[in-house]
């Protein structure tokens, strides 16, 4: 075959797209210059690139040279950007903010966050599941992390814990197993994201001390609205330290201002399939909106001697302290309100550490708590790819830092001077840093005796009664959940044997949940419930604190509102809407038969932010329906449209409409008479009562009527 002359050359010529202009190589390849205030693309090492479409090759058709340092860095770069993902908490969302510090606590802590009112300090926060991997969805039934840094004057402080108080185990020992549980089954790699498995339930049902924490992860509170919508707990007790070197003990506590909601299980079913990005969609969307979310750090504040008169040890990390019982004082506020600017730069490599406290701030011996001391740090290293992971910037701290730590892998800040060691005799320039008496940690003296024993304290043994209590302080709407979430959980349980000894621990907590999960589950015979450790104590009276709903905002900011609307609606009527609905502080979003065209009965052409079958009614926390005589009838045709108003219905949500919708209603099947939750509006005056009714949330009286 005669060998073709190749015309090829390095000559490109100008090709227009729209307003962009951009060159193409003989090959048709597109090439974007540095023209028009762009910068220009470099190595990692600074050094232009002239070319980024074609690696070098030895003539147009010939082998790749291994001379083309810009190829080899860049698919080098390529092959390593990924690093281990978490083992737990591997799905996470971040933001940063600032902490606010209200009236200074001198009498409570040394630390000098708390010392000045209204000084504000800078605050990364990740969000997260537990269980799920990074590529799980949002809405899985799952503890959420709720780790907190404050870059202080006295460098880093974390508070990581969850939107939770209590968790599954009292000894760190234990975690490895309890994530093993949870996570997939080994021999399958499923359920993703999810504990409805063998697995999960029969480390659950072999583990008393794990029954509050059932009570809780089988709640609402594991299928957050928003991770706005979440309360945070430090879970363990901690130490606070005055000047004087005196102890307080306390529980940190995350207030949002937001309020606290909840989905429903059929909505965070549908949602992942609608938006597996919905929580990080919604945090993204509020703060680029400039609606900052905001929590108060509230202190739960007693002695050793307040500590004694429970009936339980503080040191145990399955057991709250009820609000009723210690208050919850508010100390300062946090506000989220900067996205990152690189989601792995900062949220997938911050590195939060229960070892991180300032002066002031001491530990517990709460089994728990020590075991994350240690484990946290070891877990940075295998993540971070070794010791020096305290210089990316996300973790460095942002006061001033100095120490002897040198070399290791990714070394940015080594010793400068000739001393690498202390004590040294050589002066300030050369010689580093010092010891500070008066500035440094002090760890808070402490007698410690006994013998060296594998063993709990014997206060550490009730398991059952703080899950009693939680569960009567719940509204009886709350408790149907925790008893549907429980049949749908065990239901996906293959072994009878570990159903049965889930329902035995049950009959400790209520009966009548007891009664309702067996026979959900056709458990005919009641099985034996277990031998109690100790007694339960069933005097403990229901903390309103522990329920979502007897604890509803009572407003509708930073909500969202669908407004579906057909070919003809009065736009009038929707600008109205739109605009009560910013004075209350929430959002609208506009939904339509079609993405742009949707016309108004003025004849005007409108763009919709989303089409029907893309913009679900369980996307949002109250809807509208607003009809146009023109196109109701090819809208109520939709099945999408149809299944919008059901599901709103079902969802019990909140619902305004025109005369005009009623159409897509009947289409719809619903019923003929409409509850108060769906509300009539024509003019100003029902729209405010439309949205005076949203601050409820949901019309709950609906269920009842079903």
């Amino acid at each position: 075959m005669a060998k073709k002359k190749d015309t090829s050359t390095s000559k490109n010529k100008k090709v227009t797209y729209g307003k962009e202009t951009v060159y193409q190589g003989n090959g048709g390849e597109t090439h974007q210059t540095a023209e028009q205030g762009y910068e220009t693309l470099t190595t990692q090492q600074g050094i232009p690139v002239a070319d980024d479409q074609n690696s070098l090759k030895h003539g147009p058709r010939g082998a790749t040279l291994m001379e083309d340092f810009h190829f080899r860095e860049k698919l080098f770069h390529f092959d390593h950007e990924r690093i281990p993902e978490r083992v737990v908490h591997a799905r996470g969302y971040g933001a940063h903010g600032y902490f606010e510090t209200y009236d200074p606590i001198p009498e409570l802590t040394s630390a000098d966050i708390f010392q000045r009112a209204g000084e504000k300090t800078p605050v990364f926060v990740r969000f997260s599941t537990v269980a799920g991997n990074k590529g799980s969805a949002d809405l899985a039934r799952d503890v959420r992390g709720f780790a907190v840094r404050f870059y202080t004057k006295e460098g880093n402080w974390d508070i990581v814990g969850n939107n939770i108080p209590v968790f599954f185990i009292q000894d760190a020992i234990k975690f490895p197993d309890l994530i093993h549980a949870a996570k997939q089954e080994p021999d399958r790699a499923f359920p993703q994201a999810a504990t409805a498995h063998d697995n999960f339930w029969d480390f659950m049902s072999l583990m008393p001390e794990a029954m509050h924490m059932v009570m809780w992860i089988m709640s609402d509170r594991t299928i957050p609205r928003s991770l706005r919508f979440m309360e945070g707990f430090g879970v363990h007790t901690f130490k606070l330290i005055n000047e004087d070197g005196k102890v307080t003990f306390t529980k940190f506590l995350w207030k949002p201002k937001q309020g606290v909601q909840s989905v429903v299980w059929d909505e965070a079913v549908k949602i992942n399939g609608a938006d597996p990005d919905f929580h990080r969609r919604d945090l993204w969307n509020a703060i680029q909106m400039g609606d900052y979310p905001e929590w108060e750090l509230c202190l739960q504040t007693f002695d050793e001697k307040f500590a004694d008169q429970f009936e339980f040890d503080v040191l145990d990390a399955t057991k709250l302290i009820p609000e009723e019982l210690v208050p919850a004082k508010p100390v300062g506020k946090m506000v989220l309100d900067r996205m990152p600017d690189n989601f792995f730069q900062e949220t997938e490599q911050v590195a939060f550490q229960t070892g991180n406290v300032v002066p002031g701030i001491g530990f517990t011996n709460d089994p728990l708590l020590q075991g994350r001391n240690f484990s946290y740090l070891d877990t940075q290293l295998k993540r971070l790819g070794g010791p020096n992971f305290a210089h990316i910037p996300i973790n460095a701290p942002k006061c001033p830092f100095h120490h002897f730590q040198q070399d290791g892998h990714m070394s940015m800040h080594n010793v400068k001077g000739r001393a690498n060691y202390e004590p040294n005799s050589w002066g300030p320039e050369e010689g580093g840093p010092r010891e500070s008496v008066e500035r440094g940690y002090h760890t808070q003296p402490e007698e410690a005796s006994g013998p060296k024993m594998r063993v709990r304290s014997e206060r550490f043994a009730d398991h059952y009664s703080q899950a009693r209590q939680f569960y009567i302080s719940q509204t009886d709407t709350e408790q149907e959940h925790i008893a549907d979430a429980l049949i749908f959980e065990l239901s996906k349980v293959e072994k009878a044997a570990i159903r049965e000894r889930l329902v035995g621990h049950l009959l400790h907590i209520d009966k009548d949940l007891a009664q309702q999960v067996a026979e959900g589950l056709g458990i005919k015979k009641m099985p034996k419930p277990p031998q109690a450790a100790v007694p339960v104590n069933e005097d403990l009276k229901p903390s309103d604190a522990l329920s979502i709903l007897k604890n509803v905002p009572n407003h509708f900011k930073g909500r969202k509102i669908g407004i579906l609307v057909s070919d003809g609606f009065d736009a009038q009527l929707v600008a109205d809407l739109k605009a009560g609905a910013e004075r209350v502080g929430a959002t609208v979003a506009m939904i339509g038969p079609r993405i742009a065209g949707v016309m108004t009965a003025d004849g005007e052409s409108m763009d919709m932010d989303h089409k029907i079958d893309g913009g679900p009614s369980i996307l949002f926390d109250a809807v509208a329906v607003i009809g146009g005589k023109k196109g109701i009838d090819a809208l109520a045709a939709m099945p999408p449209a149809r299944e919008f108003v059901a599901n709103a219905y079902s969802h019990y949500k909140f619902v305004a409409y025109n005369e005009a919708a009623l159409p897509l209603f009947n289409k719809t099947g619903l019923p003929k008479r409409l509850d108060e939750g769906f509300v009539k509006v024509s003019d100003e005056k029902e729209i405010k009562r439309f949205l005076e009714s949203c601050k409820s949330l949901r019309f709950w009286k609906r269920k009842d009527a079903a």
